[in-house]
């Protein structure tokens, strides 16, 4: 389970301040996989980095309970000079888990051929993608934040990539962000649509996903209050 008390992210231009998150109040329940939407630049990532505590609120707090993964498909994290696999062996370190068994894991999922014994910075921005979303689906999370990852790589790897995740969510949470409504429908039960640095909370993804499509299309949403505890 993850609280959200009273959390402000804003960033200020020279002529308007715009909200990530204004005041948002909320309880994303555990054990359930929740669609994150919104338009392009609402702060879906920005929202996903502060629970994962990458980013810091300017205002409230964010209280985690459960071992709550970074951003999937965030590679900040990794050093480059290190290989994917030492990088792998190092967050495993960090975690606490078996550090044989992730770089292995790591090393039959990514895929990554002879680049997972060469440097972090000479990888491309796909490969960067699956070596972090296989270090974290190596991981038992109790809740996985998952950022666009799932589309990444070519139609075998999105499908291996959905069904690692499907299996995790069985003993699991997680908070997906992703373009793809068809993914999200696949993926999610519930839906969160953030707006305006407000959060609008639907039990069904597919409401979460009209909401999301009439705000695209300029129609008014179903009558929704913003999401509040409880």
């Amino acid at each position: 389970m993850i609280e959200l008390r009273g959390v402000t992210k804003a960033y200020h231009g020279r002529r308007k301040t715009t909200f990530v998150a204004n005041n948002l109040n909320h309880i994303f329940p555990s054990g359930e996989s929740i669609a994150l939407l919104g338009r392009n630049g609402a702060g879906k990532s920005t929202l996903l980095g502060m629970i994962a505590g990458t980013v810091k609120p300017d205002h409230g707090e964010i209280i985690r309970h459960g071992r709550v993964s970074y951003p999937v498909g965030f590679a900040g994290s990794f050093h480059p000079d290190l290989t994917g696999a030492q990088n792998a062996r190092f967050v495993a370190r960090i975690y606490g888990v078996d550090s044989d068994g992730l770089v292995e894991f790591v090393r039959k999922f990514a895929g990554l051929g002879h680049h997972y014994h060469l440097p972090f910075r000479s990888y491309s921005s796909g490969m960067r993608s699956r070596l972090a979303f296989g270090v974290s689906m190596g991981i038992p999370f109790d809740t996985y934040l998952v950022d666009e990852v799932t589309s990444v790589g070519d139609a075998s790897f999105r499908a291996k990539s959905q069904a690692v995740f499907k299996k995790r969510m069985e003993s699991a949470g997680a908070i997906v962000v992703s373009h793809s409504m068809d993914l999200m429908k696949a993926l999610c039960t519930s839906g969160a649509v953030l707006e305006n640095g407000r959060l609008f909370y639907y039990e069904r993804v597919e409401r979460a996903v009209e909401h999301y499509e009439n705000m695209l299309l300029g129609k008014k949403p179903p009558r929704r209050r913003p999401a509040a505890p409880g």
